[in-house]
């Protein structure tokens, strides 16, 4: 997942349906792994989301879990001291990384990292890399849809995005699935 700011952009990319359900949910909720590793700038481990030492993502957990997510990690996508995002990484079963599982994503992570500065580097200002571009889900349509409830209901387009965000909490679903219906017209917030 990338981010700027608080503000989650979306993710780079998810390997299956199950990744791409989480990483749906971090944007939608703004907690999660990813959230937490990013904002504290440190590596963050769940390794049994079913029976958390510390209770933690009050909202994100009980759909993780639905999905048969049982243990999550979060890594920083940094690069000295610019912060990028968060590396996620899910399994089915509990228990802790093992530490080669742990060195191995911290390699991961720092990769990662580092293809996007290079890649973001080589792109015209104002615009996104196309190897960003290609696998992202950036979720452009939440952005147009804060767009249009920004301008129907006469308030920042912050504001708008907090009150899809706020919609999509209340009614249980995802806040893409939102601001879809929102783009289609048939749903306006009021």
């Amino acid at each position: 997942m990338l981010m700027s700011g608080d503000i989650p952009r979306g993710s780079l990319c998810t390997t299956d349906q199950v990744s791409h359900l989480i990483e749906d949910l971090q944007y939608t909720l703004g907690e999660g792994p990813c959230m937490d590793a990013y904002r504290q700038d440190q590596v963050v481990a769940e390794p049994d989301l079913a029976d958390p030492v510390r209770r933690r993502w009050p909202a994100f957990t009980p759909p993780t879990l639905a999905a048969g997510v049982r243990a999550m990690f979060g890594f920083p996508l940094r690069v000295g001291t610019v912060r990028l995002g968060a590396l996620n990484l899910y399994r089915n079963l509990p228990g802790p990384l093992t530490g080669e599982q742990h060195a191995d994503a911290l390699v991961v992570a720092d990769v990662a990292a580092r293809w996007v500065l290079e890649a973001q580097a080589g792109a015209p200002p104002d615009t996104v890399a196309g190897e960003i571009e290609a696998g992202a889900d950036f979720h452009f349509a939440v952005h147009n849809a804060a767009g249009i409830v920004s301008v129907q209901e006469s308030i920042s387009v912050a504001e708008a995005l907090i009150r899809l965000r706020a919609f999509a909490f209340s009614s249980d679903r995802l806040l893409t699935d939102i601001a879809r219906d929102v783009i289609a017209r048939r749903l306006r917030l009021r």
